[in-house]
């Protein structure tokens, strides 16, 4: 029983990390379309490679966002595939292994109606996978199979063998009971022979098969409908007016008729999950075998759709288990030890197909079996995806298996039970492009999921071929008795009349007289005779025996000691082929690395030559360039030497000019004070002249003399140095404003982080402002004034610094906006610097600090400071 409460199924222990492992193995089958009308969405490309094409109407919906996408499987089987070669590449290595005692799992896949079923079972004339497999097991191991009831299910998922007299008189006690009636179906499809399934030249058998052991076949045959197990194999009541089965395939619920009870699932000792109370049949033949298999295919649940007019309601699962056994050390009988028994089994499952249920318009029953086929294979996609992201990036997420009862069942095969096969079945019309989409993608993740590879059983420590030397000693025996006229078969008259004929003839026993004493007499002596007779004839064939098996035993040890040396031989060159196998693997895969190596070299040398190839173009360019740079460089030195002559040609021309300008201006002006010197000269002598009567005589004038070029450039330029007196120029007052960020405003004072600390006298200092480098709508918001601190290079080199100002106010939108006033300019000079403009006093002074301002008038002050209006 299950262990209550627990939920999760019991750990097996963890595995070796080197065992080798097969990805689950893939197939596709395309159907052929129902009308040549009908628009095909899927081609095939190559053996292993299909392609699907959207609809035209799907195109036309979806703007052509849907591409052609191609997938690629283990094999591809087109429309003209048989089913023969469907079973030669996917069934065939499933039933070698069945035989070699490995197990197998082999399910079809795909939307409905597009030929799961045909598949797996076929049609008259075309047997499907199923049929097929039964054939080629008992045509395998049809001679060596053991009498029936020799092996016995022990109802916890495992094999009992039983004696010869045991199971002689289960025969007998099973022969005497009477047959159960069968059950009626509401079908009146008539059975199909196995003979129609299969062609007999397409009979095939596996010639791998150890003679030594004897088997027994036992099948199973169960459905899932609705998340529950069910037996289709059970006997169940029934009523046999009423029928059993509705039209749909579905069960009558009346007091009349018994509902057959679900299954339950359990765990073995081996932690192998199988369905408890299911019935098991032991099976001798290929036909016995098929017509079980139709029995439970008659209960099994099918109904009309809109898609499939015999569309499978539930997964079905038919279990194939081969017992084996070996014989004993003489050949005769089956080796008695329950731990040599061999048990393994082939999993053939038709799983429903998904649908949806807006193109089926499933109601009532038929939807809620919709909805569980779907959730069952969606919980299968999602174990598959659980188990490839384990294995491709090292994560230990728990698998889903008891989330439905298909996955509980076969968690072992992806655990490392045995192989895994899956064939995709897809029907190419176009209104199943979107489902068929969805399997496609489910079949492309599948194969990245890999399973362990199954170990081979240990092999007995028994010699081979004993079942052969059994079968030769009793030939050889019979041909030996045959020769000395012995019986061969005890049951035989000839012989016995022959032996009788051998002995003394019998005398007449008739008496006539009471007191008769010589009849007697000689009766007792043929008898005596007789006896003797047969004791010599025992002593001889005891002879003969004993020195035939003396005989015999010495063959068996000659035998025993070459198959001993042969097996050694055969030991060491099965180390010898996997050696070879082994370095040929190890060839194979250098040779694979060797021309992966090989292609990238050569990916890499056209890679470089195309290198070189840029690599020269571009110094070839560059060279070019650099000629033309160096042709430009030299021009341009040529046209500086040129513009540096003609400037100082021009500037010597100007000098000159100026200086010849400058000495007649300044003779013009020494003429024209030499003239009112002599007038005023002239007007002195006349006033004095005219002076009081008590002066004297009037002297006349002296005539001054003209001053030379020297003296008058002197006079010239003490002249023009005088300062104008103060009573013919009126005082400038200077303009003395307040700055206006002294005042009570609040002011943001916007410095860039890129802005330069200058240790000047002068710094503008704003009392109450913000200091910010970004300025925000939150600080603009609390403050009425701006200032911008901007900084940029003067002509001269030097840094000039410039206020930026402007007034803040609110828009109608709720922000800040900002509109600049006036610009206050803050300059730095350097005395030992060459002024721009010459100074009427000397021609050195102060280092000056220039204010320019907007929109004040111009005004000079005597401390340096000049404000002028921005043009």
């Amino acid at each position: 029983m299950q262990r209550a409460g627990k939920g999760k199924t019991p750990r097996r222990p963890k595995k070796p990390s080197n065992i080798e492992k097969d990805p689950v193995g893939v197939y596709c089958r395309i159907r052929p379309l129902s009308g040549e009308d009908e628009e095909c969405c899927v081609e095939m490309i190559s053996s292993s490679t299909i392609q699907l094409h959207a609809p035209d109407g799907l195109k036309a919906n979806r703007n052509g966002e849907y591409k052609e996408m191609q997938y690629s499987f283990k094999k591809v089987f087109g429309i003209k595939t048989t089913q023969t070669e469907l079973f030669e590449d996917v069934a065939k290595p499933l039933i070698e292994d069945l035989i070699h005692c490995k197990n197998g799992l082999l399910f079809t896949y795909g939307v409905t109606g597009s030929g799961k079923t045909y598949t797996m079972t076929g049609s008259p004339g075309e047997g499907g996978l199923l049929p097929r497999s039964l054939d080629m097991l008992f045509n395998s191991i049809g001679p060596f199979q053991a009498k029936r009831y020799v092996f016995k299910p022990d109802d916890k998922n495992g094999i009992e063998i039983q004696n010869q007299v045991d199971a002689l008189l289960e025969r007998q006690k099973r022969d005497s009971q009477a047959s159960v009636p069968k059950t009626p179906s509401s079908r009146q499809k008539a059975d199909p022979e196995f003979a129609d399934m299969i062609n007999p030249d397409e009979a095939c058998k596996s010639e791998s098969v150890d003679e030594d052991c004897c088997y027994s076949v036992f099948v199973s045959y169960i459905e899932i409908y609705n998340n529950y197990v069910y037996d289709l194999l059970e006997d169940a009541p029934f009523d046999p007016i009423r029928p059993k089965w509705l039209d749909g395939n579905t069960p009558v619920r009346n007091k009349d008729f018994i509902p057959p009870q679900s299954k339950i699932l359990r765990e073995d000792q081996n932690h192998n999950m199988y369905v408890a109370g299911c019935t098991e049949l032991e099976v001798k033949s290929k036909e016995e075998a098929f017509e079980v298999f139709w029995k439970g295919q008659k209960k099994r649940r099918i109904a009309n759709t809109q898609l499939n007019r015999e569309s499978s309601r539930s997964h079905s699962v038919f279990t194939v288990k081969l017992a084996q056994a070996p014989l004993d050390a003489d050949g005769d009988y089956i080796l008695q030890d329950k731990s040599q028994v061999n048990v393994s089994q082939l999993c053939l499952v038709d799983l429903a197909g998904s649908e949806r249920t807006n193109r089926t318009r499933a109601e009532g029953s038929r939807l809620r079996e919709a909805g569980n086929i779907n959730q069952s294979l969606m919980t299968l996609r999602t174990c598959m995806e659980v188990l490839r992201e384990n294995q491709m990036f090292g994560t230990n997420r728990m698998v889903p298996y008891r989330d439905s009862k298909v996955t509980h069942l076969f968690k072992n095969y992806f655990d490392g039970e045995g192989k895994v096969r899956m064939i995709v079945c897809v029907n190419p019309k176009a209104e199943d492009y979107e489902e068929t989409l969805l399997v496609m993608r489910f079949a492309e993740m599948t194969q990245e999921v890999e399973v362990a590879r199954p170990v081979d059983r240990p092999i007995y420590g028994l010699v081979p071929g004993r079942r052969q030397r059994n079968q030769a000693f009793k030939d050889e025996l019979s041909r030996r008795l045959e020769e000395r006229g012995g019986p061969v078969n005890g049951e035989d008259p000839v012989l016995l009349n022959q032996l009788i004929e051998s002995l003394p003839p019998l005398p007449p026993c008739e008496l006539s007289d009471p007191s008769d004493d010589q009849t007697l007499p000689r009766m007792i002596e043929v008898l005596e005779r007789r006896h003797h007779i047969r004791q010599m004839i025992t002593e001889q064939f005891n002879q003969t025996a004993n020195a035939m098996k003396s005989m015999l035993q010495q063959f068996d040890s000659q035998i025993h000691s070459k198959e001993t040396v042969l097996f050694d031989q055969r030991s060491k060159l099965g180390e010898k082929d996997k050696v070879i196998i082994n370095q040929k693997t190890e060839i194979e895969r250098l040779e694979k690395k060797s021309k992966t190596l090989e292609y990238k070299i050569d990916i890499l040398q056209k890679t470089t030559e195309m290198y070189e190839q840029d690599k020269r173009s571009l110094q070839q360019e560059l060279e070019s360039r650099e000629q033309r740079l160096q042709k430009e460089l030299a021009e341009r030195r040529r046209m500086e030497q040129r513009m540096q002559g003609m400037v100082t040609d021009t500037k010597m021309k100007w000098e000159k000019e100026c200086e010849r300008r400058v000495n007649a201006k300044q003779l013009e002006m020494q003429n024209k004070l030499w003239v009112k010197d002599e007038k005023l000269k002239q007007l002195k002598a006349i006033v004095t002249e005219n002076g009081g009567p008590g002066s004297g005589p009037t002297e006349p004038p002296v005539k001054p003399d003209r001053p030379s070029r020297e003296r008058d450039r002197h006079v010239a330029q003490k002249r023009s140095a005088s300062p104008t007196p103060l009573s013919t120029v009126p005082p400038v007052r200077p303009m003395h404003r307040r700055s206006r960020s002294a005042g009570g405003e609040k002011w943001v004072d916007h410095k860039p982080p890129t802005n330069l600390d200058l240790d000047t006298v002068l710094q503008p200092i704003l009392p109450n402002a913000i200091k910010v480098s970004t300025p925000n709508e939150k600080a603009l918001s609390k403050c009425h004034k701006y200032v911008l601190r901007h900084q940029e290079l003067a002509s001269d080199g030097e840094i000039e610094t410039k206020l930026i100002k402007g007034n803040v106010f609110k828009t109608r939108g709720g922000g800040q906006a900002v509109q600049f006033t006036d610009i206050e300019t803050l300059k730095q000079e350097c005395p030992t610097a060459p002024s721009r403009k010459r100074r009427s006093g000397s021609g050195e002074g102060p280092t000056d600090f220039n204010e320019n301002r907007a929109p004040v008038a111009n005004a000079s002050s005597a401390q340096g400071y000049q404000k002028r209006r921005r043009p």
